[in-house]
Formats: C-alpha cells, structure tokens, sequence
C-alpha cells in the first residue's frame, strides 16, 4: 500500500505553471533523490506532499497511520526549552499525553466521588502505561546518540533551544527528526549547516533508516549513496527513472540521443511522404496512394525531443602566476573571550594546491579564512600572502552583502567596470541570468540566485588565489557540479571549506583537520583522510589487542621474569600459526558469499547487455517502426532490459564496494 500518492496535481504560482496533472506514488522502503534547476519546484512538491500548500487541482493522498517527517531548508521555531527535553518531547503523542496526565491528576485531586475516582485512577494508569511504552519505543539514549552525531556536545543538553544560532536551531530540528523515525523522510537539502563529520554520521544513519525517503541535495556522492530512483524536474515536466543520480544522468542523455534519433528518422519520412504527394497527386494512377500518404503525414504524431536545460556554464581565464610560497601562517593564535581557537599555528600554502579545511562546526573553519582574506587579525603571530598573489574571497555571508537595491547587472558591473555592458550581460547569461533578469534588483532573488551573483562577481575577475567558504551553499545540484568542473581547470591555488563531499573528494589536494587548535595535514582528498583515520584505527584496535592477549598470558602463565627464551618463541610461533587459520577461515567466511554474488551478478549483467545490444540492432532498423505491433514489444522490451541493467550494475558497484572495504578491514 503507497504511503503518499499524488493525483494529476497542477498548481500555478504568478501565472508560472509550477506543476501540470504530475503523478507520484511512494511506497514503503522507496528512496528517491529530487533533482531540478533552481525554482523548477523541488521544495514545492515537498510542501505540496507534506499538505503546507494545497494544489489548484488534482489531489495528495496520505495512507491512515502514515507518520511524515519533513525537513525544510529554513527551519523554523519548531522546538521550545532545554534542548535534551525538547527532542524528547517530540517523540509522537508524547506532548498529548503528558498534557492529559496533568489534567487526570488534577481532577483526580478534585473528584470525591468513588466511582468517578476509580475511572479517573484506571485512566491514569493507561497514560503511564502509554507513556513507558512510548519510553521504550524512543528511549533517552537514542536522542543523545542523535544528538552526539549531529555535533552536540553533553553540556549543550540542558541549553535552551532558543539560545542557538541558526544553523544549530537547524540541527536540533534535525535531531528531532530523525528522534521520531517517520514512516517517510521528506529532506530539503539536509546537509546545509553540517560540517563534515556531522555529513558523515548522517550519510550512515540515513543508510541505515529502513523506511521511505525524498532526499533534495546538492551534494551528489551524499545523494547517490542514499537513494535508488530519480524524480527529475525537466523542463518537459515531471519525470521518473531509475538507479541512482550517476545512472540518471547517463539514462537522460541516452533518452535524449534516442529521441533525436527517431525525430529525425520521422522527419525523413515526413519529407518522403511530401516528396511523392508533390509528385505523384496528379497521376490518377497514383492519386490513392497519395491520398493516404496526407492521411499519414497528418495522423503522425510528432516526436518532441527534450529542451535543452539551462545550467551554469564559465570557465575561468589564465591566471597570472604567483610565487612558490602562497600563503605563510607563521605562529598565529587567535580566540573569542574564553574560547580558544588556535595557538601557536604554523602553515603553508605552496602554489598549485588546493587544500580543504574540515573540522567540527565551531572549531574555527571560517575564522581561517577570515584572518587569511583579511577581514580580522590574528592575537598573535602573523599571516602573509607571498610574491605575486593576488587574492579572491567567497565568503558565506557575501550573498547577504548584496545590496538589495541594485540589480543583477549593475552588481556585476561594478566589479569589471573597464569592461563592456555586452561583456558583462554575458557573465550573467553564464549564470543563468538573461533577458530581463538582469535588471531585477537582487533583493527580490531567491538564495540560490544570489548565491549566483555572488559567484559571478567573484569568478568575473578571480585571482591566482581563490579563499572560497562553502561555495556551494543554495545551489542546485547541477549548478554545483558545473562549479566543480570549473574549479578542476582553474590554473590558481585553492583554499576552501566545504560540506560537500565531491566538491572535496574532486578537488582537494591535500586536507586540513583542525583539532586541539591546532591543524593536522593529510595529503590528498576526503576519501583518502577516511582511508588513513580507518587504517590508524585498526593499528589502534590491533595494538590494544596484543596488549590484552599479552596481559592475559602472563595473568596465565606467570614466568616471574624467568620463562626460556626457546619457550617464548615456540609459543609465538603456536599463536602465528593460529592467528594465520583464523585469518584464512575468516576469509573463507566473509569474503566467499561476497564473491560467488558478485559472480552471479556478472553472469546476468553480460546475458542483459548482449540482449540490449540485439535490441539495440532490431531497433536500428527503420523497418522496424512501420508497424507498431513490432516496434512497441521491441521498445517495451529495451526499457525493461535497460532498467534491469542499471539496476544490476548497481547491485554490483555495491558488492564490490563492500568486497574491498571488507578487505581492508581484515586487512587481506
């Protein structure tokens, strides 16, 4: 049974057709990832299956029972007291109950007749009763760990959720989500404000969730590691595929290619038919024929090949070339009032890198930044930028500094006003600005379309040194994705922070941690910092291992300091022998099953692609689609083979991701 279903819904926002007759069902278990350009209507359609908007027709029907959890990009007020008691407090039906135990008990104090007292005493005990099931169901220690993992620390339990910042009133919104495991998540973008290990423990706690999911998100390896369909917003409406965003991408290029394909495959046989009616209607012989030949011509249904999306699209200009040393940080220390951020920090930026600063929320990420772009001083020590350098700064704040009298264009101008006016209307055609776009003042755009001017006005005229915070907050995935591109050629060096995992993992050359106000660096991207935090982890699991196996021994067999050497080794060789079976039973174990699955996988990827192929042959043949009783089966056929096939491909990359890391585990 769906838990949601949409019904030929169509909704109209200023006379722009947001949504026309669309058609959604979510079933148990289904994971979708939403994907559109900005304001194609993605955080719409959530409302619109979360019931905040009503449709202009059609209808939204909610299965009785069906609990939904929405998370909006811009959290409101939602929870109210100490942080700990509010997350608990939205357990479902606890806030009810606890209200009608209050009025039992007062009442209770009240009443003396016996009867009514029994009543009210036998309902008492079914709230408390109700109340200790609701505490197993969503026990204490489930908030905290959510708590924890989002970034939360134990002396912030007892904070009044009012005295946090935005982005951690965002966070508790969260927590309390997640807390209330809904039978469906609806997530607009919930990575926004987390940092990294924040992003991490949320990737494997969503993985782990059993139930429905929409996930908006503009972090595409976040996206393709949580969801298996495709809901895309496209300019030719609302479409559906399957597989993850990876697989959407290739399927939606390969639709298109073979829509073009049949379109002008029927615009040759259009210009055929009109070729012999020109030629042949005054021949009585021929006239039959070419009567039917209209009749066809205007009984054919025309192909409409997809329109082409608008995305963002620059890349940048050569830079000048800086000296070796780009950036000296040289004993720096700097705090706010008690708090401590860095003490005694030495580094250095050398030309060409590009390096990703990462650490928990609050450890001092945009402070670096900050103190390099020069918009505050350190305490102590000092920062310079070597020969040459010359610097650009994305700052996250920077869109909120736009000023909302100006518009789009004059924004822009202001930063290259040597250049022409036809120069800068096509900086901001490049950023999906045209027409009279340019000449909206930039206080009526959406976050996204500020984040864009923003970006344009820094990538109109960059330097050889790009300080970037979060550029990818507010954009759309696409939009994302063209930024990475670019940023992968540019000729300049990179410093950035980022919570999106393949804006690091495609870009970064080396990773900055910042722990105990300090930085520790690790070479290379966010993948490979995983990789050496879990091996580090295993030679601590080992060592503390040995130390127990060791200490047990001698608890064992106390030598007093006098045990023979020979016996020692003998023994040493005893424990080798037994430590190499248990690894070769443990291989045995957990790796066989892995791989006679992934055997069987391939076995069924190579019969699908040699039955796509002979598909793809049959297709080929414009015989073919004379009739429809062939061509329809053959079609139906190779949209069945393909979407078996993605999701058999997929089944595999999932298997040998796991193979691998099983691997590494045991270290094989």
């Amino acid at each position: 049974m769906s838990l949601i279903t949409a019904l030929k819904v169509s909704l109209t926002f200023a006379q722009k057709e947001i949504f026309r007759k669309i058609g959604l069902q979510v079933e148990p278990g289904d994971r979708f990832g939403l994907v559109g350009p900005n304001g194609s209507g993605k955080t719409t359609l959530l409302r619109l299956l979360m019931g905040e908007i009503l449709p202009d027709s059609g209808e939204v029907r909610v299965a009785k029972g069906t609990r939904i959890g929405y998370l909006p990009q811009d959290v409101q007020e939602i929870l109210s007291g100490p942080l700990l008691q509010s997350v608990l407090a939205s357990a479902p039906g606890r806030v009810g109950l606890e209200r009608e135990l209050r009025a039992v008990e007062r009442s209770l104090k009240d009443v003396s007749q016996k009867q009514e007292q029994t009543r009210l005493a036998g309902r008492l005990a079914e709230i408390h009763n109700h109340l200790s099931h609701l505490d197993m169901q969503f026990p204490i220690h489930e908030a905290e760990k959510i708590l924890l993992g989002l970034g939360f620390q134990t002396s912030d339990f007892v904070r009044p959720v009012s005295s946090l910042s935005g982005g951690w009133k965002m966070r508790a919104a969260l927590t309390s989500l997640l807390y209330q495991k809904p039978d469906l998540f609806l997530l607009d973008e919930p990575t926004n404000h987390l940092d990294i290990p924040a992003v991490r423990w949320l990737e494997q706690f969503l993985q782990d969730f059993d139930g429905a999911m929409i996930l908006v998100s503009h972090d595409r390896e976040f996206l393709n590691r949580q969801i298996h369909r495709i809901i895309s917003l496209e300019p030719e409406g609302m479409r559906a595929y399957g597989g993850n965003y990876d697989f959407y991408m290739k399927a939606r290029e390969e639709g298109k290619k073979a829509l073009e394909a049949k379109a002008r495959g029927q615009d040759q046989k259009i210009k055929e038919a009109r070729k012999f009616i020109e030629r042949f209607r005054a021949k009585a012989s021929k006239a039959r024929q070419a009567q039917s030949k209209i009749k066809l011509v205007k009984k054919m249904n025309l192909v409409e090949t997809r329109r082409t999306e608008k995305t963002m699209r620059f890349s940048f200009p050569e830079v000048p070339r800086s000296g070796r040393e780009v950036v000296s940080i040289k004993g720096v220390s700097k705090g706010f009032g008690e708090k401590l951020l860095y003490k005694d920090l030495n580094m250095t930026v050398l030309r060409g890198e590009r390096i990703a600063i990462i650490g928990p929320n609050g450890c001092g990420k945009t402070t670096l930044l900050r103190m390099v772009a020069g918009e505050i001083e350190p305490d102590d020590g000092q920062i310079a930028l070597g020969h040459g350098v010359n610097m650009s700064y994305f700052a996250q704040h920077h869109s909120e500094m736009l000023d909302p009298r100006k518009t789009v264009i004059q924004e822009i101008y202001q930063v290259v006003p040597h250049e022409t006016i036809g120069f800068v209307r096509g900086v901001c055609g490049a950023f999906l600005f045209s027409g009279e776009d340019v000449d909206g003042v930039t206080g009526t755009l959406s976050g996204g379309e500020r984040a864009r001017v923003s970006l344009a006005k820094l990538l109109v005229k960059p330097g050889n040194l790009m300080v970037m915070d979060e550029p990818t907050n507010h954009l759309d995935i696409s939009s994302s994705e063209t930024l990475i591109d670019a940023l992968a050629e540019y000729e300049g060096t990179l410093l950035f922070v980022s919570h999106n995992q393949s804006f690091i993992n495609r870009l970064a050359t080396k990773t900055w941690d910042i722990t105990g106000r300090q930085i520790v660096e690790y070479p290379g991207n966010l993948d490979e910092y995983y990789d050496h935090l879990l091996r580090e982890e295993i030679i601590q699991d080992e060592t503390k291992k040995g130390s127990e196996k060791e200490f047990d021994r001698k608890m064992l067999y106390p030598d007093n300091g006098v045990e023979k050497a020979q016996d020692r080794k003998r023994r040493n060789k005893k424990e080798l022998k037994r430590d190499r079976a248990e690894k070769r039973r443990l291989l045995r174990e957990t790796l066989k099953p892995i791989i006679d699955e992934l055997e069987h996988l391939e076995g069924r990827i190579a019969e699908q692609e040699s039955r796509q192929k002979d598909l793809e042959n049959a297709l080929a043949d414009p015989e073919v689609f004379k009739y429809g009783e062939k061509s329809t089966p053959l079609i139906n056929e190779y949209h069945d083979v393909k979407e078996e096939l993605e999701t058999l491909i997929l089944k595999w990359e999932q298997c040998q991701d796991q193979l691998e890391s099983t691997r590494d585990k045991l270290d094989l």
